[in-house]
């Protein structure tokens, strides 16, 4: 209600917000830590899906790595919309990665632009889709849930049927309960004591398209995609690595299908070593989106990337040649 979507007024309605609404400074601070915090759990989701098998719900998992896509798309939309310095140079670069498509990408950039350069028009349809994607996201979510619910959740011995089960109440419930009271002192904690932890300085300065920011980078949660788009010198070839950081988690149920992976890691060291081979990699490449683009990060940001992107071919060659030696 306060919010103006004009490049001119955009980041000062935000600083009103912060300054003169009432609690404005509390649903800003609320807004961009919660965003943090929810893609702290939505990364433990996921890792907690590899590390079960999870994969092997196809329905589960394929629905779930959409809900992942529209999330990054809403927080990447949301991101720019304060209008500060690494935000307008953020947006600039992320839409001209479309330009390296053959023949349109030039034309599908000055689309979505509204223009020849990010200006109103982009702002605008950001802050309309920005608003859209949520409820977008909470539909597929029910989804989501809907196939869980038919096909059950994996667990740590790989039950599948009814053997060994225990009753959700008291057992998951207290756990539950006991999760969500600390997560909410730490989201509390951050919220009120240092709201600016995952800010970046830069975008405390209004955005200005005729300086460019030393190092632009993107929030922590995107740090790691950002890594794997600056580690190849091509163009185009960061694109699809860029992309394909994201898709190989949809297509590894195809990898593994047909061999009878129905229990998730705790069986298994050599996979065991393989997922927390997978988690350093990810910390790394967080660690050198950071890093400025020169020598040595650029060579180390390859080496990760190229780690990331073995993972899922080793994992699933590792199941077959397993479960080949159990039938034999």
């Amino acid at each position: 209600m306060h919010y103006t979507d004009q490049v001119s007024l955009a980041f000062h309605s935000c600083v009103h917000i912060s300054r003169d609404v009432n609690f404005g400074w509390l649903i800003r601070s609320l807004h961009a830590n919660g965003a943090s915090m929810f893609f702290l759990f939505l990364y433990l989701h996921i890792g907690r899906g590899l590390y079960y098998g999870s994969y092997r719900l196809l329905g589960v998992w394929l629905v779930g790595v959409v809900l992942f896509i529209l999330v990054i798309g809403a927080a990447f939309l949301g991101y720019v919309l304060v209008w500060g310095q690494i935000r307008l140079w953020a947006a600039t670069v992320i839409t001209r990665l479309l330009s390296a498509i053959p023949i349109y990408g030039s034309l599908i950039v000055e689309w979505i632009w509204g223009g020849f350069s990010v200006g109103d028009a982009t702002l605008h349809r950001f802050f309309v889709f920005h608003f859209l994607l949520p409820f977008i996201i909470a539909v597929v979510s029910g989804i989501h849930l809907i196939f869980l619910h038919l096909t059950g959740s994996t667990n740590p011995l790989g039950v599948s049927g009814d053997v060994s089960r225990v009753p959700f109440h008291p057992y998951f419930t207290v756990k539950d309960i006991l999760g969500i009271v600390l997560t909410f002192i730490l989201f509390g904690g951050i919220v009120l004591l240092l709201p600016d932890l995952f800010a970046e300085p830069e975008n405390y300065i209004p955005a200005n398209p005729l300086v460019t920011p030393n190092h632009i980078k993107p929030e922590w949660y995107f740090l790691w995609l950002y890594a794997i788009l600056r580690a190849i010198p091509n163009k185009l070839g960061g694109v699809v690595a860029l992309f394909g950081g994201i898709l190989c988690l949809g297509i590894l149920p195809f990898l593994l299908v047909g061999l009878g992976d129905m229990c998730g890691l705790g069986y298994s060291t050599v996979r065991q070593i393989l997922f927390w081979f997978l988690v350093s990699d990810f910390f790394l490449l967080t660690w050198l989106g950071r890093c400025p683009a020169e020598e040595p990060f650029n060579f180390f940001a390859q080496l990760c990337s190229l780690v990331y992107f073995l993972f899922y071919i080793i994992f699933p060659l590792w199941n077959f040649f397993r479960v080949s030696w159990v039938k034999f």
